[in-house]
């Protein structure tokens, strides 16, 4: 799976309530909370990118509280993928079984400026600046965490082995 987008960049320790402030988390609708995602640090977030984006964080992205509303705003709002340095543990793994791709670069999340066209093969990690005609390798995800993924999260995967 091939994602592109243009870039939003944030620095380090982004927490889980600057993602989805508390006073939104009256939903688990993905869309409802997207409509609010990263409104503790940029208001008006959600209106001002495109379907596709990708955001770029830097060390322990999503640190904080272990709510799984964190990644669903940002899947919610229309954001492809996340790059960053490096991600807390819980927002991780909280990602990968709500079936948001992300992915550990830290020279990438370092170089990569915001507004620049970015192509992430999911698949194998690698990321391209299309922008500056750079290229990135990322940690790639194991299989079964790709399988998550395309599925569209865990719940949805254990239904479709389960039938």
């Amino acid at each position: 799976m091939i994602l592109k987008g243009k870039t939003w960049k944030f620095g380090n320790d982004i927490n889980t309530d600057e993602i989805i402030p508390a006073k939104y988390l009256v939903s688990v609708d993905p869309k409802v909370l997207g409509e609010n995602c990263m409104d503790g640090i940029t208001p008006g977030f959600s209106k001002k990118i495109a379907f596709g984006n990708i955001i770029v964080g830097g060390k322990n992205f999503g640190c904080g509280s272990s709510r799984e509303h964190a990644p669903l705003a940002i899947k919610g709002c229309g954001i492809s993928c996340v790059i960053a340095d490096s991600f807390a543990r819980i927002f991780y793994r909280n990602s990968i079984n709500i079936g948001l791709p992300i992915f550990e670069c830290p020279e990438a999340a370092k170089s990569i400026e915001e507004g620049d066209e970015v192509e992430v093969d999911a698949s194998t990690g690698l990321i391209r600046n299309l922008t500056k005609n750079k290229k990135y390798q990322a940690k790639p995800m194991p299989a079964f965490m790709q399988e998550l993924i395309g599925a569209g999260g865990l719940m949805k995967w254990v239904v479709k082995k389960n039938g």
